[in-house]
């Protein structure tokens, strides 16, 4: 086992010789769908956000909200809405 001088940072998910802001990252249009590696899509000038998924966390704190969000999204509610146009 290789104990590590005081001082020296480091983990085991950094690449070698890599720091965090040097890293690149993977980054996709949100209007096209075109995959690159910088902050404005080369093709039509647009935001690029991060096709990655957030991290996983059991101890999510917002896991309710977005639990609830998903379900009026999809149109899974309560059921006691009635839909326009249904007679009562």
């Amino acid at each position: 086992m290789r104990l590590r001088p005081k001082g020296e940072r480091g983990s085991s998910t950094q690449l070698k010789g890599v720091s965090e802001r040097k890293r690149v990252r993977l980054r996709k249009c949100k209007v096209c769908g075109i995959y690159t590696l910088k902050e404005e899509c080369p093709s039509c000038g647009k935001e690029t956000s991060s096709p990655h998924p957030p991290r996983f966390s059991p101890l999510d704190p917002y896991r309710k909200y977005r639990r609830k969000l998903k379900k009026e999204v999809e149109g899974g509610g309560n059921g006691s809405q009635v839909p326009e146009g249904a007679q009562t």
